[in-house]
């Protein structure tokens, strides 16, 4: 089942298609933009186009967005990857170009509302690399709290790396935390 669109007032968000690949090439080949994601850069766009291709299939167990400024050209994505029930993990990319000027606080907003509001999650948690200083800002303008600190979690392309777990309930969420 296709995820709904979904909309802010710069952004709108809709489903991921195989067919983004040439556009997120460029996001997932540069090493600044991956340098904390759980694989390295690509090198091919085939790579890419494969990697696509996996998010954007349904019935994988996650739902994922296109992040777009509304000319439907993709500049990154947020993803809700199921867990227990109502208990999902929210992820996120965004093209380098973007960064800081608050598309991805807007747009991890928008997911996390949809999330809390109509499929009626009570918790939304996240994983990021101890170092990756970005988003743990993010995270915590959203409200999220540190939970936990999990030792030596992930084999990365930069090594055995930790991870901080980060939670959100629904009850702690407000969209007054966006602003």
């Amino acid at each position: 089942m296709p995820v709904p669109t979904l909309t802010t007032p710069r952004l709108v968000l809709r489903q991921i298609r195989a067919g983004d690949a040439a556009a997120l090439f460029p996001v997932l080949s540069d090493p600044d933009v991956m340098t904390w994601w759980s694989s390295g850069p690509h090198q091919l766009p085939t790579e890419t186009a494969n990697y696509v291709a996996s998010n954007a299939a349904e019935g994988q167990g996650f739902a994922c967005w296109a992040i777009t400024l509304g000319d439907d050209v993709a500049i990154g994505w947020v993803i809700l990857i199921d867990g227990k029930p109502d208990v999902k993990e929210i992820g996120y990319i965004l093209h380098r170009d973007h960064w800081r000027g608050g598309i991805a606080r807007e747009a991890v907003a928008r997911v996390i509302d949809y999330g809390f509001a109509e499929l009626k999650l009570r918790r939304i948690w996240a994983d990021t690399d101890p170092e990756n200083s970005g988003s743990i800002a993010l995270l915590d303008r959203l409200g999220f709290r540190r939970e936990g600190h999990l030792r030596g979690e992930w084999e990365t392309h930069i090594g055995v790396r930790d991870a901080l777990i980060f939670g959100l309930l629904r009850d702690e969420w407000t969209m007054e935390t966006t602003k």
